[in-house]
């Protein structure tokens, strides 16, 4: 398990869970953690958004004349692309980021970074998800959802630190994100309302190799 963040959320995640597995019989199952109880308030609002923020990023990258690039990612920036079936296997992924919809502190209203390398690892009941070079680096859990998604709850590591900042230590650090299988392995994180830059973030994962 990495540093920081993962411990912090694996320990809430997981309270309600082991008091139920505690008093539970040989044969029952464990519940799986749920994420609600361990996102903010705020990053549940912004989730429920995530949608609405797709629509309207892929617009603003649109107005500001970038209809080419945005047709380009085709099914990685439809709203409705998402697939049955959205759990991510452990292993290493190749990870490229998307912004759209650019704040007024940047012109560009699209920008797409080349692909880094993403580590997924199996933590129990949950899973981690950590992206292992850049000046940008997500790092957090993914937790199981009925809605055809995984949601992801993490922090944003940033240039040379080597610990990522605990989930709701700082809100201007926290994530939350809808994982959502978008083809044959191939997957999207859609990243609503960040807090710095853009209206939201798209990241396309396919498996390394």
């Amino acid at each position: 398990m990495f540093l920081g963040i993962a411990s912090g959320l694996l320990l809430a995640a997981s309270s309600s869970a082991a008091a139920a597995a505690a008093a539970a019989t040989a044969v029952a199952v464990q519940p799986l953690p749920d994420w609600h109880g361990v996102a903010t308030a705020g990053d549940r609002a912004r989730l429920r958004g995530w949608r609405e923020a797709l629509v309207k990023g892929v617009a603003a990258a649109t107005a500001a004349g970038h209809a080419d690039s945005v047709t380009r990612e085709g099914t990685l920036l439809l709203p409705d692309a998402a697939l049955p079936d959205a759990a991510l296997p452990a292993g290493v992924y190749r990870c490229r980021i998307v912004k759209l919809g650019v704040t007024a502190t940047r012109a560009n209203g699209f920008i797409a970074y080349p692909p880094a390398d993403c580590v997924v690892r199996a933590e129990g009941a949950v899973a981690s998800l950590r992206k292992t070079d850049g000046a940008q680096r997500p790092t957090g859990l993914l937790f199981a959802d009925p809605d055809s998604r995984m949601v992801f709850l993490g922090t944003m590591t940033l240039g040379d630190e080597r610990r990522a900042v605990d989930y709701g230590a700082d809100p201007d650090r926290d994530m939350i994100g809808s994982l959502q299988r978008i083809g044959e392995r191939r997957w999207r994180l859609v990243l609503p309302y960040p807090r710095f830059e853009s209206i939201v973030d798209v990241i396309e994962l396919v498996p390394a190799g």
